[in-house]
């Protein structure tokens, strides 16, 4: 289960796009499905344009033929995801990063607090609060918060990550598969939650994938 740990808080701790990790918007031009949605990633209000831009990167990861392609793209996607928008937010969102790196967990709970009363429907204060709720044993809040990452972004795999653990910890494997399975859909290339997944499936009596 440890290694899904990390994957709840490396995505919780995910910082600012980089250059090197900015997958390119295919063009009108392609005549395509994903073309199509270039399109319309490049009109609209900003808010329909970030969602178009990410429904085109998530549907670029699921179908990612290889690790390292998936791996690129998915840091692209959380580096989007981090993005506030407020720059009040996203200095509280550094602070708390800082805090839960100098294992300040309250003090960083104070600052997410913060966070997702300014601004609720960021769903990345909420998986941030939510980590930190896991790393202090506090499993009943953390899922609540887990609960209202993915009524705002429903593919957040590390948030999936994070229910996995909590519902394998709580000796609730089965249900903790069927999370697992879901977040496999969407970020195929999660080769540590593979064996995880394949580890509780087959201590339930299951297959592997």
């Amino acid at each position: 289960m440890k290694h899904l740990a990390f994957l709840f808080v490396i995505v919780a701790l995910a910082g600012p796009a980089s250059a090197e990790d900015v997958v390119s918007i295919p063009t009108p031009s392609a005549g395509t499905a994903l073309a199509q949605k270039g399109d319309r990633a490049n009109s609209g209000t900003e808010a329909e344009r970030r969602k178009a831009r990410l429904d085109l990167m998530f549907g670029r990861l699921a179908k990612a033929t290889n690790k390292r392609r998936a791996d690129r793209i998915a840091r692209h996607i959380m580096r989007r995801m981090t993005q506030s928008g407020s720059d009040t937010v996203d200095l509280l969102m550094v602070r708390a990063a800082k805090a839960m790196q100098a294992k300040d967990l309250p003090m960083a709970l104070d600052l997410l607090d913060g966070v997702v009363r300014l601004q609720p429907d960021y769903a990345e204060g909420w998986n941030r609060r939510a980590t930190v709720y896991f790393l202090v044993g506090d499993y009943g809040r953390s899922m609540a918060d887990i609960e209202q990452v993915l009524k705002r972004e429903p593919r957040h795999w590390g948030a999936l990550a994070g229910m996995a653990m909590i519902l394998a910890a709580l000796d609730r494997k089965d249900e903790a598969v069927v999370v697992m399975d879901h977040a496999l859909e969407i970020h195929p290339h999660l080769e540590k939650m593979k064996e995880q997944r394949d580890r509780y499936a087959k201590e339930n009596g299951g297959s592997d994938i």
